[in-house]
């Protein structure tokens, strides 16, 4: 087994492209590990393999001490050596770190992302309310991670001919157009701007006059090919954009269900009483169709 620290971070194999994923041995971590792996491999980076266990963890077990019973000890190496023995056997020439870390998982997560580019999680973790659709763990390192996090959901198949979507907000998010032209470049794909809006005038009592309807699209048209510039450091990745009449979530998640990664940037939070996903963040991120890219932005 690779490097194991019980409550200190460690900082991976030192080469760049570092994945970091967490692990805790269901289902749902299972996928996430392997999407990760696979992302590890065609970075040509290494892959950091984090399982957090708790006090929780010390009762489930009878233990009464500050430390580790031998017996969770031993059922937490357990999931580690799993994970890094299945996943080494599915990559080639993937460097894999293992870190056992003494905290909450979220808290584990979002210590071990200082070592990261980017951070994989599933979309529900050990102790979570089944009626949920993403677990709080997920949630909390994708609100907070000061880099890109992949919650991995949905269709993880990605099947020929489908592009990686990027949610469009305003001109603040070119970075995260960025981070999927990069990722088109690595799955050979390419990718679609997806902006929503609804006319001013459609929430009131007057209907819009058809020349400030399209006074308002040529705006946001304009917003789009702003956000597309970044397409001119990727030569080789073909760009579409897609400009629709809809509140954002739900054209998001439609397009989801076309895409092999859909990617949405995470805006700084607005006001005291703002989620710190936003609104549509939150929502796409319960019921998208594939694997869903958080990115930071401005």
């Amino acid at each position: 087994m690779g490097t194991v620290a019980v409550g200190d971070m460690v900082t991976g194999t030192g080469r760049l492209g570092v994945v970091l994923v967490g692990v805790d041995g269901t289902p749902e971590a299972r996928l996430a590990a392997d999407w990760a792996a696979t992302e590890a491999e065609l970075r040509g980076g290494a892959l950091q393999i984090t399982h957090a266990v708790g006090r929780g963890t010390d009762r489930a077990h009878g233990g009464t001490a500050v430390g580790l019973t031998d017996q969770a000890l031993a059922a937490a190496l357990a999931v580690l050596d799993d994970a890094r023995a299945r996943l080494g056997a599915a990559t080639t020439g993937v460097p894999i770190d293992t870190h056992l870390a003494r905290d909450d998982p979220s808290s584990a997560l979002l210590a071990a992302s200082a070592g990261a580019d980017l951070v994989v999680v599933g979309t529900r973790g050990r102790g979570g309310f089944a009626g949920l659709l993403l677990g709080s763990v997920s949630l909390k390192v994708a609100a907070h991670a000061d880099r890109p996090v992949v919650v991995v959901r949905g269709d993880t198949e990605k099947p020929a001919g489908r592009d990686i979507v990027v949610g469009v907000r305003d001109e603040r998010d070119a970075e995260a157009v960025r981070f999927a032209l990069v990722e088109a470049e690595l799955h050979q794909v390419g990718v679609r701007l997806v902006h929503a809006w609804t006319p001013l005038g459609g929430t009131g009592l007057m209907v819009p006059r058809i020349s400030h309807v399209e006074e308002e699209r040529e705006a946001h048209a304009q917003l789009l090919n702003h956000v597309a510039r970044p397409v001119a450091e990727h030569p080789t990745v073909g760009l579409e954009t897609e400009l629709t009449v809809d509140s954002p979530a739900a054209a998001l998640v439609e397009a989801s269900a076309r895409a092999r990664l859909l990617v949405l940037p995470r805006h700084p939070v607005e006001g005291r009483l703002g989620l710190p996903l936003g609104t549509v963040v939150h929502a796409v991120l319960h019921h998208a169709n594939c694997p869903v890219a958080v990115v930071p932005v401005g």
